[in-house]
C-alpha cells in the first residue's frame, strides 16, 4: 500500500520506487497487478499428460457416484497408455470429484413440522447387563423434540409395541404418523421399492389409530431427529471411557438411568425452540389422540392368570415365577428364541402400559424356575423361631436384651426345668442389680449352658464383683496355664541345709 500510495503522488516508477524504497520494476509489479485486478495472480495454465484422458476419469467419477479410487483410476489410465505420475492423477481425480459434489449435493431444506403429526423411533444399542447385551428404544416427537428413552432386552415384536404403547401413555396421545426404519417388524420386504408392511403391526397401528412410514433404505438422513436422539442417549447412557459410567449392576438400575435421562434432557430449554420439551408437549397434546385404554396384547403370548397366593404360572408344562405382587392377575406368556437361547418372556398390562415383568429359561416338568426376588420375605420357620411374649411376664423378662432372648432359647432347647421360676429370679435380681449386667450373665449362662439354679446369681455375682489385690486374671500379657520350671528340677540331688542330708 505504500508503493502504490508513493505511485499514485508522484506518478513515476523511480520517484515511487525512491519513496517507497525499492526498485522501480517492484513498483510496476504492484501497479500492473491493481490494474488488472488480480488476474496477474492467477497461475498460467499449462497442458498436461492427463488432458486427453480427463473424459474418462469423469466417465468413471459419474459412474461411482464420486466414489471412485484414483489409485485404481491411475492403474486403469496405465492400461490405456497414459505415461504421466500418480500424483497428477491423484489431482486430477480430487478435481473431477469436487466438481461432481458440486452438481449433485443434497440440499436440505428445514423440517417445519406440526403439532401432533409426527413421532420418530429408532433403537441404540445398550449397555452389557449381566452378560447380556440391552437395547435402547428412543422415540422424539418432532415438533414439541420431547424424547422419550426406554430400555429394551431384544427388539422382537412384542418388546417393540411394549415400547410404543408406553410411548403414547408417557405422552398422553398418539400422534398422526410413526416414522422409522425398515426392520423385520414393521417391513417384511419391497417390491418396486414399496414397502410390504408386517400384519401384525398392521393390527397394531389400527389399535391405535396411527399410520406408520418408513425411511428410504440406508438414508438415515430422513429420520435425523431420532439420529440424533439415539446418539445423545448413547453418549449419555452407555459405560464409555468418555462419560466415566460404572457398569449397571441390574436392568433395574439401567430403567431409572432411562428415566432419569428423559427428566434431565426434557426439562432444559432445546438449543433450537428455546424452550424446554416438557412444556410444548403440554401445548402438542391438545393434538394428539387419545389412547385406548386396553393396550394391543395380541402379540404379548398366551394369557395366564397367577393364582392368589402362588405366585407361579404354567406354561407348556414348565412352571414360572412372576412378582408377588401380580397373584391374582392376569399376563401374557411366550417363547423367544431358539434351542439353549430360548426364554420364556411373562408380561403384564398396567395402568402405564405393558411391562416386562419376568424372563426365564426353559423349565422342565416338575423342576420349577423361580426367582427369589419375585417373592417376599419367608416367615420364621421351626429352625429359626424368635420368642415372642404373650404376657407381661414374658414381655418384661425380654425387655431385658438379646441375653434373655438367647437364653430362652438355649434354656428350652436344654430341656431346663422350673424355667418360669428361673425367669422371675432373673426378674427380681434386674431390680437389685443393673439390669444391662442381668442380662449379660444370662447370655453368658446361655452360651455356657449354665441352667442350674444359682448359675444365674453365681456368673452375675463374679461378673460385678470387683477383682481382690493380688488377684491374677488371665490377659494379652499373662496366663493362668501352669508353667514347666518345676519339672526342670526333676531327677536332681538337693542337700537340705539343716541336717545335711542328700535327698535325691
Amino acid at each position: 500500500m505504500k508503493i502504490l500510495d508513493a505511485y499514485d503522488l508522484t506518478g513515476s516508477l523511480r520517484d515511487a520506487g525512491e519513496l517507497a524504497g525499492c526498485s522501480h520494476h517492484t513498483v510496476k509489479h504492484y501497479v500492473d497487478r491493481r490494474a488488472a485486478g488480480g488476474e496477474l495472480d492467477k497461475a498460467a495454465a499449462r497442458p498436461q499428460l492427463i488432458d486427453e484422458y480427463l473424459p474418462k476419469v469423469e466417465e468413471w467419477v459419474e459412474r461411482s457416484k464420486g466414489k471412485v479410487r484414483a489409485d485404481k483410476a491411475h492403474e486403469k489410465l496405465l492400461t490405456m497408455g497414459y505415461s504421466g505420475s500418480e500424483r497428477t492423477t491423484r489431482r486430477a481425480v480430487a478435481k473431477v470429484k469436487a466438481s461432481y459434489r458440486a452438481g449433485h449435493v443434497r440440499v436440505h431444506r428445514p423440517w417445519v413440522t406440526e403439532p401432533g403429526m409426527w413421532l420418530q423411533y429408532d433403537y441404540g444399542d445398550g449397555p452389557v447387563v449381566d452378560g447380556v447385551k440391552t437395547v435402547l428404544f428412543v422415540a422424539w416427537l418432532a415438533w414439541s423434540r420431547f424424547r422419550v428413552v426406554i430400555a429394551l432386552r431384544d427388539k422382537t415384536m412384542p418388546s417393540v409395541f411394549a415400547a410404543l404403547d408406553q410411548t403414547f401413555r408417557r405422552l398422553g396421545g398418539v400422534p398422526t404418523y410413526v416414522l422409522t426404519d425398515n426392520e423385520k417388524t414393521v417391513t417384511v420386504e419391497h417390491i418396486a421399492g414399496i414397502p410390504v408392511r408386517n400384519g401384525q403391526l398392521v393390527g397394531f397401528a389400527e389399535h391405535y389409530s396411527v399410520v406408520v412410514h418408513t425411511c428410504v433404505p440406508a438414508d438415515p438422513a430422513s429420520k435425523g431427529g431420532t439420529e440424533a436422539s439415539v446418539k445423545i442417549s448413547k453418549a449419555d447412557l452407555v459405560p464409555k471411557d468418555t462419560n466415566l459410567l460404572e457398569e449397571y449392576a441390574s436392568f433395574t438400575e439401567l430403567e431409572a438411568a432411562c428415566e432419569a435421562f428423559c427428566q434431565k434432557v426434557n426439562t432444559r430449554p432445546h438449543r433450537l425452540t428455546k424452550r424446554p420439551p416438557v412444556e410444548m408437549l403440554a401445548e402438542e397434546r391438545t393434538r394428539l389422540h387419545p389412547v385406548p385404554a386396553v393396550p394391543h396384547t395380541v402379540a404379548f403370548g398366551t394369557t395366564r392368570v397367577v393364582p392368589a397366593n402362588t405366585p407361579m404360572v404354567t406354561f407348556e408344562s414348565g412352571q414360572y415365577s412372576v412378582p408377588h405382587a401380580l397373584l391374582g392377575a392376569t399376563v401374557w406368556v411366550r417363547t423367544q428364541g431358539v434351542g439353549t437361547d430360548e426364554h420364556v418372556v411373562i408380561v403384564h398390562v398396567s395402568d402405564d402400559g405393558p411391562v416386562e415383568v419376568a424372563r426365564h429359561a426353559r423349565a422342565t416338568p416338575g423342576t420349577p424356575k423361580i426367582d427369589d426376588e419375585h417373592f417376599p420375605p419367608q416367615p420364621e420357620g421351626p429352625l429359626d423361631r424368635r420368642p415372642r411374649a404373650r404376657n407381661a411376664a414374658e414381655a418384661e423378662f425380654l425387655d431385658l436384651g438379646e441375653g434373655a432372648r438367647l437364653w430362652l432359647i438355649e434354656a428350652a432347647a436344654a430341656g431346663t426345668q422350673r424355667m418360669r421360676v428361673k425367669m422371675t429370679e432373673a426378674l427380681s435380681l434386674a431390680k437389685l442389680f443393673d439390669p444391662v449386667e442381668v442380662d449379660w450373665a444370662l447370655g453368658h449362662a446361655a452360651v455356657h449352658g449354665r441352667f442350674a439354679e444359682a448359675d444365674l446369681p453365681s456368673i452375675l455375682d463374679h461378673h460385678v464383683r470387683q477383682p481382690a489385690a493380688g488377684e491374677h486374671r488371665a490377659s494379652e500379657d499373662s496366663s493362668l496355664t501352669q508353667g514347666t520350671s518345676a519339672w526342670a528340677r526333676l531327677g536332681q540331688s538337693t542337700t537340705s541345709s539343716d541336717s545335711g542330708e542328700v535327698i535325691a
